[in-house]
């Protein structure tokens, strides 16, 4: 009953207004910029992300580097849902929800710079509690539209109800490692508790020099496994993007294990679990990358495009491939979430494939639960303000985070991917609230960028810094 309840909610929540919303979002966003986050400027785009991925220094006024600020914000991203939320989105959506994925992320790059623009923008520097720059949905609350309440309200239900979404990441943990080694559920959930709470203690500086050398690696190493995939099935490929294509506007009929499905069910699935994918929209930007150093915040919104191609365009589709080519979708009926991504593994590579995934699945799911405490952090910060409170505060809340890490490993994945679609659309009407509300400074600082800042150092003028939040401010919990 409660299952069915939340299952009624996230469809409602998700539904076509939802839809509608999100991509005409994305199209206007992409105009206004003249495109400049999906396909114009690719070059200064990927000079600007992974160009600088070993730049460990920078200009302007940060707490890390801005690779470093983008690995924790890729940890949120490149993590369970390439592979246990796609496919979910192809059982429940068919082959086409891969194809309105590929819409959610071409759009979702232009609304991912602006939710690191504003973090950017209103972010703050806490200096008495810790030694850090930030910002979240209650700091832009506040210091954008000024609702002080409103902001304190949100940031309690925000590290209230966060930490309960992990739970997604733990069910495809001990699901994929059972799958593969047969080990107990309760020790991979114990351990995985234990290792995540052990980083998390260390603070940003540790969360951020653990996801710069981890998130990488293991992305590269799950792409090459799913390019051998492709080259194993290579004559396939090209009849399997026809698919894709076609069933985006077609219903699928059902055959074998998989219950067919309608164009609505491939729009709404593929947007959403592509959404979770790489939290366009979702306001997660606006945290990760406030901590940033940077001389424009425009040039940090540059990882806008960056993530949301390396997450969505590659990784998800490397993960969406792999069930299609296999065929492990229609053959393995009742398999679902990670399971099924760990299944075409073994397909292909026999148990050394399943070892891999379950490994790959692991670590994904160890850097997304330690990436969703960060976000979850600055919500305790906000609401205890730069004070002593907020350090002890803190420590709290550690062990309250991993609490359901820990006891929902049993959990079905569909009630835990519906309590996590229900609160991503919490979090997306509220972003995309600041975004209209804040859309005039946001392409003020576009504009400034681009047509001044950029170049006066092209002609090698010194412009100065553009930077905010460098005043300590105070706690507040009116």
């Amino acid at each position: 009953m409660i299952l069915n309840g939340l299952m009624a909610v996230s469809d409602a929540l998700w539904g076509t207004p939802m839809i509608v919303v999100l991509v005409s979002m994305g199209l206007y966003l992409s105009i206004r910029f003249h495109f400049y986050y999906n396909f114009r400027h690719i070059g200064f785009h990927f000079r600007n992300t992974f160009g600088k991925m070993f730049q460990r220094h920078g200009s302007g006024q940060g707490s890390v580097s801005g690779f470093a600020a983008a690995c924790t914000a890729m940890a949120n991203t490149i993590g369970v849902g390439n592979i246990g939320g796609v496919a979910t989105a192809i059982v429940s959506g068919g082959p086409g929800a891969v194809f309105w994925m590929w819409v959610s992320g071409c759009l979702g790059m232009s609304t991912k710079a602006c939710e690191i623009i504003l973090g950017q923008r209103f972010r703050v520097k806490y200096s008495e509690s810790m030694d850090e720059y930030m910002c979240d949905r209650s700091f832009v609350m506040r210091n954008a539209l000024g609702w002080r309440k409103g902001a304190f309200l949100l940031a309690i239900a925000c590290f209230t109800l966060g930490p309960w979404t992990c739970s997604v990441q733990t069910e495809s943990v001990v699901g994929a490692l059972r799958e593969a080694f047969g080990i107990d559920p309760l020790w991979s959930a114990a351990f995985l508790g234990l290792t995540c709470f052990v980083t998390i203690f260390g603070g940003l500086r540790r969360i951020s020099a653990v996801m710069e050398r981890v998130v990488p690696i293991m992305a590269l190493l799950y792409i090459l496994g799913g390019l051998a995939i492709l080259v194993q099935h290579l004559p396939q490929v090209p009849e399997t993007l026809e698919l894709i294509v076609r069933s985006a506007f077609t219903p699928m009929a059902g055959v074998g294990g998989f219950a067919g499905a309608t164009v609505k069910d491939a729009m709404r699935y593929g947007i959403a679990r592509g959404l979770y994918s790489n939290d366009a929209g979702t306001g997660y930007g606006i945290i990760a990358h406030a901590t940033a150093r940077t001389d424009h915040p425009v040039r940090q919104a540059s990882w806008g495009w960056g993530e949301v191609f390396l997450d969505t365009i590659v990784v998800c589709s490397v993960t969406a491939l792999s069930l299609l080519l296999t065929n492990s979708y229609i053959d393995y009926p009742g398999v679902d979430s990670a399971s099924l991504t760990t299944v075409a593994f073994r397909i292909s590579f026999g148990d050394w494939g399943a070892w891999f995934m379950a490994i790959a699945i692991t670590v994904f799911a160890w850097t997304t639960i330690i990436g969703m405490y960060y976000s979850c952090e600055k919500s305790v910060n906000y609401a205890f303000g730069d004070t002593r409170r907020n350090r002890r505060a803190i420590k709290v809340y550690m062990i309250y985070y991993m609490i359901p890490c820990v006891v929902l490993y049993n959990a079905k994945a569909d009630a835990l991917w519906a309590m996590t679609d229900i609160l991503s659309a919490i979090y997306v009407m509220i972003t995309i609230l600041f975004i209209v509300t804040q859309r005039k400074e946001i392409f003020r600082l576009f504009n400034d960028f681009w047509f001044r800042f950029l170049p006066a150092q092209e002609r090698g003028e010194n412009p100065p810094v553009v930077a905010y939040g460098t005043v300590p401010v105070k706690g507040e919990r009116k």
